[in-house]
C-alpha cells in the first residue's frame, strides 16, 4: 500500500495486463516506475477472463479495411500478430507458469457463418499471408467440439489459451524483479494535471512525470474523455467438476473455442479437465446469478450437461467500446491511456502496455498507429452509455436467439 508521499519518473493507475506490460518493460528500459492497484495485481479482468490469445484485432480486417484503408488495416494486423508473439515470448523469457497452450477454435451455428468465416480465411491468406485458419467443416467441427449445435468454423493453432490470473501474476514478479515498484490496496480517487501528475489515494500521494491509465473496466471517473468511449461491462464463466473421460464430449483436443454469437460463448478445459464455460453478460457493478446466467447458454451448447453442478463460478468487469476495438489515446501531454479491448485484451492489453511503453521511451510509431482508430463517445456520454447499451445488447440477443 501507497503510504506518505512518493516520487517516480512514471505512475501507473491499474494492475491488469496493460499496468504490468508497461511496467516491466519501462523497468526494464530503466525508468523508475510506481504502479498503484485498487485491489491486487489480477484482481480485474486480467485475472478472470477465458484466458484466449486471439489471432488479430478483435474486429475482422474487412471491417478495419472499412473504417481506416487498407495500409492502417495492414499496420492494425502487424500489431496484432506482435502482440500474439510478445505474450508467448514472455511466458517464456519470465518462466510463466500459466499453462500457454496452441488453438483456438471458432464455431458457428449456420452455413452462412460457416461460408462467411471460411471466406474470411481466404482473404486473410490472399491479403494478409496469414494461412494459419484450418477450414472445419460439419464433420470435422463435430470431431474438434461435438456440440449438436455448431456447423463449422475454423481452427487457428497459431492462436493459444493460457491461466490468466497466473500470467497476470507472473507479470508482476517479472516487473517487481526489473525494479518496477507495485503497490496493491492503494485506489486513486483523484488525479491532478500538470507538468508533472499528482496522483491521490486515501493514504498517500504520488508525482510522476508521465502517467498511465491502465485501469479499463475499472477507471471510473479519473478521465471523462476516456470514460465517455469506454464502457464497463461484466462477463461470467463457471467451472464443472472433473469431467474425466467424459471431457471427450465437449472437446476432443485441448483447445480454446469461441463461437459466432454476438454474445459470445467461450470455453476450454482446465488441465483436471473441468469444462470451463463463459457466457452472458450484464452492465455496472452488481452481479446476477451467476450460475443461472451461465447454465443457460452452456445447456444449448451441451445439452447433456444442463443439468450437471458447477464447483466455482465466477466474473469480471472488462470494458467495451463502440466498435470492439480498443481505445489509446494520450489525453494530455504526458498522459497516455489504453481500454476496451471488448473480450480480446489477453495479447492487446499486454501489447499496449509495451506500446505505452515505448512511447514514453521515445518511440510512439506503434501507440500513434493504434490511437488512429476510430473511437466514437458512447450516446449521451458516460451517464448514458448503459442504459443504452442495455436496450442494443437485448436486440443483439433477441438476434442470436433468431440466428438472424
Amino acid at each position: 500500500m501507497l503510504k506518505g508521499e512518493a516520487r517516480a519518473d512514471v505512475a501507473i493507475i491499474g494492475g491488469g495486463f496493460t499496468g504490468l506490460s508497461a511496467a516491466l518493460h519501462l523497468a526494464e528500459a530503466g525508468f523508475d516506475v510506481a504502479l498503484l492497484e485498487a485491489h491486487r495485481a489480477g484482481w480485474g479482468a486480467s485475472g478472470r477472463n477465458g484466458g484466449q490469445l486471439g489471432s488479430g484485432q478483435r474486429q475482422e480486417q474487412t471491417e478495419i479495411e472499412r473504417l481506416m484503408g487498407r495500409d492502417d488495416a495492414r499496420h492494425l494486423w502487424t500489431l496484432a500478430e506482435e502482440a500474439k508473439t510478445l505474450v508467448k515470448d514472455l511466458v517464456a523469457r519470465h518462466a510463466i507458469d500459466c499453462d500457454l497452450k496452441p488453438g483456438v477454435a471458432h464455431a458457428c451455428f449456420s452455413d452462412r457463418e460457416v461460408a462467411h468465416e471460411h471466406a474470411y480465411a481466404d482473404h486473410l491468406a490472399k491479403h494478409y499471408g496469414y494461412t494459419e485458419l484450418e477450414k472445419l467443416d460439419r464433420d470435422a467441427m463435430q470431431a474438434l467440439c461435438p456440440s449438436p449445435r455448431y456447423v463449422g468454423g475454423t481452427l487457428d493453432m497459431s492462436a493459444g489459451h493460457l491461466h490468466p490470473l497466473n500470467y497476470a501474476l507472473g507479470l508482476a514478479r517479472a516487473a517487481e524483479a526489473a525494479g518496477a515498484k507495485i503497490y496493491e490496496q492503494s485506489q486513486v480517487h483523484t488525479v491532478i494535471e500538470g507538468d508533472e501528475v499528482e496522483l491521490r489515494t486515501g493514504a498517500g500521494k504520488l508525482r510522476a512525470r508521465h502517467l498511465i491509465l491502465a485501469a479499463n473496466g475499472y477507471l471510473g471517473g479519473l478521465n471523462r474523455k476516456v470514460a465517455a468511449r469506454v464502457m464497463p461491462i461484466n462477463n461470467f464463466i463457471a467451472a464443472t467438476p472433473p469431467l474425466g473421460d467424459e471431457a471427450a464430449r465437449v472437446l476432443a483436443r485441448d483447445v480454446a473455442v469461441a463461437d459466432s454469437k454476438f454474445v459470445v460463448n467461450y470455453f476450454r478445459l482446465s488441465d483436471d479437465k473441468r469444462l470451463l464455460f463463459g457466457g452472458g453478460e450484464s452492465y455496472g457493478y452488481r452481479f446476477p446469478d451467476i450460475d443461472r446466467t451461465v447454465r443457460k447458454p452452456m445447456a444449448e451448447i451441451f445439452p447433456h450437461l444442463a443439468d450437471i453442478p458447477f464447483d466455482y463460478t465466477w466474473g469480471g468487469t472488462l470494458a467495451i467500446t463502440l466498435r470492439r476495438l480498443p481505445y489509446l489515446a494520450r489525453t494530455a501531454p504526458n498522459i497516455l491511456s489504453a481500454s476496451g479491448y471488448s473480450g480480446h485484451g489477453v495479447g492487446t492489453a499486454t501489447h499496449a502496455g509495451m506500446l505505452m511503453a515505448k512511447a514514453i521511451e521515445g518511440d510512439a510509431s506503434g501507440f500513434d498507429t493504434m490511437s488512429r482508430i476510430p473511437v466514437r463517445p458512447f450516446p449521451g456520454g458516460a451517464m448514458m452509455r448503459s442504459p443504452l447499451l442495455a436496450l442494443a445488447m437485448t436486440w443483439f440477443s433477441l438476434r442470436d436467439r433468431l440466428g438472424v
